[in-house]
């Protein structure tokens, strides 16, 4: 069920050792997307330590809020989450990406604990929370459906024929999180397909906007509460973050999209993640 609430520094202390599990995770595997991983980890820690309605016991608990990671190879910030928040242990956190673990380098469903929906085929997690958030109307739940999207798999078609359609149907229990960290495996997003001005597009579409400093944990405690009360329409939380959050030599270096670090740079990765403790 729902933790005892926790203090905003209380849950930076744990987003810190979110940030830790994952380079020590990817530097293990010597392989995964430590960038938007890191970007999402303030997101992730406040959804899963303070927001989300759980039970780590009872993973399919019918009344559990829903949660989607749509940017799939961002997975290593998902797992960590699970595995601090109890859903298993965490010595599966040194097989990422292994034949026969648990936790693959995509999210699957039938082979992970605490995994709504499987996802890495970009676009579509947005369709798939719609389809949880009416089913929950359908059937007298209260439960809430949380997706977190990339900016730079807005460009895709899909995740706009969603928002269309969950404003036509009103499902004011989804909300979407845009990680808003400017950088796609390519190169810098509105480089490659620019999605500007997105506040106003979404609000177009027919969703209540909120944007946020997706750092500031305070900012994201606030505005995922608020969510909850918004009705008549769906929510998104445009985070504006960055990539690499916590290691200076990965923030806002688009090469760190999808590579791992050696082992001196996980090093220097995990004391400057560390310092931020004595900050």
């Amino acid at each position: 069920m729902s933790l005892a609430p926790m203090s905003v520094r209380e849950l930076e202390r744990m987003a810190v050792t979110i940030r830790c599990d994952i380079i020590e995770m990817i530097a293990t595997a010597q392989a995964g997307h430590p960038g938007g991983s890191l970007s999402a980890a303030d997101i992730v820690t406040a959804l899963y330590f303070q927001v989300m309605r759980l039970d780590p016991q009872n993973p399919e608990w019918p009344d559990r809020d829903r949660f989607i990671l749509s940017k799939g190879h961002a997975c290593p910030v998902w797992y960590a989450a699970l595995a601090e928040r109890g859903y298993f242990d965490r010595a599966h956190l040194g097989t990422l990406r292994r034949l026969d673990s648990i936790l693959q380098g995509h999210p699957d469903m039938r082979k992970t604990p605490g995994i709504d929906m499987t996802t890495g085929s970009l676009g579509q997690g947005l369709s798939a929370g719609l389809g949880m958030a009416l089913s929950g109307k359908l059937r007298q739940k209260d439960y809430h459906v949380w997706v977190i999207i990339g900016d730079g798999e807005t460009q895709e078609g899909s995740v706009w024929e969603a928002a269309m359609a969950a404003a036509r149907w009103k499902t004011d229990n989804l909300t979407a999180i845009l990680d808003r960290n400017h950088l796609q495996n390519d190169g810098c997003v509105d480089e490659q397909m620019p999605i500007e001005p997105l506040a106003d597009k979404w609000r177009a579409f027919g969703w209540h906007v909120i944007e946020i400093d997706g750092h500031d944990m305070g900012q994201i405690v606030e505005a995922l509460d608020t969510a909850k009360t918004i009705k008549g329409q769906p929510t998104i939380l445009i985070a504006h973050t960055v990539k690499g959050k916590g290691v200076s030599f990965m923030e806002n270096i688009v090469d760190w999209h999808g590579k791992a670090p050696c082992e001196e740079e996980a090093a220097c990765a995990l004391v400057e993640i560390r310092s931020c403790l004595d900050e």
